[in-house]
């Protein structure tokens, strides 16, 4: 029995799962911050009413607040506060989709 054999089997049992324990809900832990990049206002605008919509979605009594967008911003920071620390988690991975679009 080669001792290398069994090692390499030990180690393929467990590929594909780093990303999944890497998400530990935690209580408490129920604000998501994004920063939302365009190029004027107006697209600014429109891409935080996709992350907005999207979080109410996972919660629809999501509190959230912005920094002010003005005519000349390119960048936006939000915070979204959901009720349980599962919701911003899901809004976290849901929200991926938003970030490839």
């Amino acid at each position: 029995m080669n001792t290398n054999d069994n090692l390499e089997n030990e180690i393929c049992e467990a590929c594909g799962t780093f990303g999944e324990i890497g998400y530990i809900i935690k209580e408490g832990d129920d604000v998501a911050e994004v920063t939302v990049i365009a190029n004027d206002a107006t697209a600014l605008q429109a891409e935080l009413d996709k992350y907005i919509a999207l979080a109410k979605q996972v919660c629809a009594d999501v509190k959230y607040e912005t920094t002010p967008i003005t005519d000349e911003a390119q960048e936006l920071h939000a915070r979204f506060q959901f009720e349980v620390s599962a919701e911003k988690l899901i809004f976290e991975l849901k929200s991926r989709s938003l970030v490839r679009g």
